[in-house]
Formats: C-alpha cells, sequence, structure tokens
C-alpha cells in the first residue's frame, strides 16, 4: 500500500464503526474534470481498492489526461484475527478505508474524449466494490 493513500497523522488511532445510510450531499457533482465515476450504493472503499482503480485507467489511458480521485480513505477500520477469542480489547487497524455515500464522485476524468473516458471509468467500475455510473460535467442547472 502506497505511504499516500493513509492520513499522515490521526488525533484518535481507532474508530467507531459508524453506518449512516444517507445519500451523498456534498461532492456529487463533476467539480473539477470532464468525465466522472458516481458509486450508486454506499460502502467503505478501501484504499487499495481505490489504487486498482487508478492503475486500470492510467494503464488504459497510457498517461494521458487528468485522473482526479475525490475520495480520501481516512476511516481506521480495525479486524481481529481468524478464530480469536471474544474480549482482550479491540484489535489494530486492518486497513483504511473512504467513506462512500450513494450519489458521491469517485473519480473525475479530464482531457481525454468521451469514448476513451467512457472505457477507462468503466475498467476502473470492475475494480470498485459496488454499482457505478459514467455521469458527464452539466452545464446547466436543472
Amino acid at each position: 500500500m502506497p505511504p499516500y493513500k493513509i492520513p499522515k497523522r490521526v488525533k484518535f488511532r481507532k474508530e467507531f464503526r459508524r453506518v449512516r445510510d444517507r445519500k451523498a450531499t456534498k461532492g456529487n457533482y463533476v467539480a473539477f474534470g470532464d468525465f466522472g465515476l458516481q458509486a450508486l450504493e454506499g460502502c467503505w472503499l478501501k484504499s487499495n481498492q481505490i489504487e486498482a482503480g487508478r492503475i486500470a485507467s492510467t494503464h488504459y489511458l497510457k498517461r494521458q489526461g487528468k485522473l482526479f480521485i475525490r475520495v480520501f480513505p481516512d476511516k481506521p477500520v480495525s479486524k481481529k484475527p481468524l478464530e480469536q477469542r471474544m474480549g482482550k480489547g479491540k484489535a489494530d487497524v486492518d486497513y483504511w478505508a473512504a467513506r462512500v455515500r450513494p450519489g458521491t464522485m469517485i473519480y473525475e476524468l479530464a482531457g481525454v474524449p468521451e469514448d476513451m473516458a467512457r472505457e477507462a471509468m468503466k475498467r476502473m467500475a470492475m475494480k470498485m466494490p459496488i454499482r457505478c455510473r459514467f455521469v458527464k460535467r452539466r452545464t446547466t442547472v436543472g
């Protein structure tokens, strides 16, 4: 796991396992690029899944265009080892996850034609554990 996919420092090492099942009100539109990959379901997106999507797109696009990653894994998720007895405190942090609500924009892409962007987003969506859709930048409100 690359070191830039986890927070440099956090106030608290372990967090509660909160679940908020609501639609995204922030970060739910294409802001930086021309095309985006939007989550249709909510999940905790692991840092290695985000990285796998990035690698899949850059491999297909051959480093042309600009990719924006709109989510960051800032939630520590702890997990006890298999066949461990109950008790003895909370387990160590197993991985870092990004909280993704339905409607959150995961990736954005700029500087490539629509057909290339659509294919790159399709490859990124294959790496995601949830259903996603390809969206374009809206120029008008309504």
